[in-house]
C-alpha cells in the first residue's frame, strides 16, 4: 500500500479516489471579501446550488475588520499559518485561534470582529446550517475512516498522507473530501510519514 518504495508519488497525477474529490489549496480560485480585507477559496459546498448545507473553505485575512454574519449558521475557525487572529464580539466573548490546528467553534449569527495578531494568516473554516448539519474539526495525526452517513473534510497541515484506495499521496495544503453518500465505501486517509497532521472535519445530517 505504501508509496514510499522508489518514486515517492508516483500517484500524484490522480486528481480523486473513487470516492474522495482532492483539492489543492493553491489552484482554488480566490473570491476577495468586499470589505477588502480578506478572500476566501472554497474547497466544497454541499448542496451545489441553492442554500449551502453545509460549507468548506480556506480564508486568508489580510488586515482586521468585520466578519460576515450567517444567520443560523455555526461555524469553527481552525489556524493554519499565521500568528493568529483574536476574535471578539460584544457582550459574547474573545477567543484566540494563535496554535496551529486549534479549532474555535462559534454562531454565525454573532457580530464579530476579528484583529490580526503580527500579520495575515490563514484558516480553515467550516460552516454547517443549524438544524440540517452538525460539524467537529480535530486535529489528527492518526488514520480517519469516514463514518458511513457522514460527509467529511481532510485538510493536510504537514506532512503525507494517501487517500483511498487510489494511492493519491497528498501533501500540505492539499485534501480530501466526502459527502454523506460517498462515506458508504469506508475508505480512508492513512498518514505515511511521522510528521503528518491534518484537520478533519466530520460532518453529520441533522434533518
Amino acid at each position: 500500500m505504501s508509496p514510499l518504495r522508489g518514486d515517492p508519488y508516483p500517484y500524484r497525477t490522480q486528481l480523486r479516489s473513487p470516492s474522495m474529490r482532492h483539492f489543492d489549496v493553491e489552484t482554488l480560485t480566490p473570491g476577495r471579501w468586499l470589505n477588502g480585507g480578506g478572500a476566501t477559496r472554497e474547497i466544497a459546498s454541499q448542496p451545489e446550488t441553492g442554500e449551502f448545507g453545509w460549507r468548506a473553505s480556506i480564508a486568508d485575512i489580510d488586515r482586521d475588520g468585520a466578519f460576515s454574519v450567517f444567520p443560523g449558521v455555526d461555524r469553527t475557525l481552525t489556524l493554519v499559518a499565521g500568528n493568529g487572529v483574536l476574535l471578539t464580539s460584544p457582550g459574547a466573548f474573545e477567543r484566540l485561534p494563535a496554535r496551529e490546528g486549534e479549532p474555535v467553534a462559534f454562531s454565525g449569527d454573532l457580530d464579530l470582529s476579528a484583529e490580526l495578531l503580527d500579520g495575515a494568516c490563514r484558516v480553515f473554516n467550516i460552516m454547517v446550517r443549524r438544524g440540517r448539519w452538525t460539524g467537529r474539526v480535530a486535529r489528527v495525526a492518526d488514520p480517519v475512516v469516514p463514518t458511513p452517513g457522514h460527509a467529511g473534510v481532510l485538510h493536510v497541515l504537514r506532512g503525507r498522507w494517501q487517500a483511498g484506495d487510489s494511492r493519491l499521496v497528498l501533501d500540505g495544503g492539499q485534501g480530501v473530501w466526502w459527502d454523506e453518500h460517498d462515506s458508504a465505501s469506508g475508505e480512508g486517509v492513512v498518514p505515511l510519514s511521522p510528521d503528518a497532521v491534518a484537520l478533519w472535519a466530520d460532518l453529520v445530517p441533522t434533518g
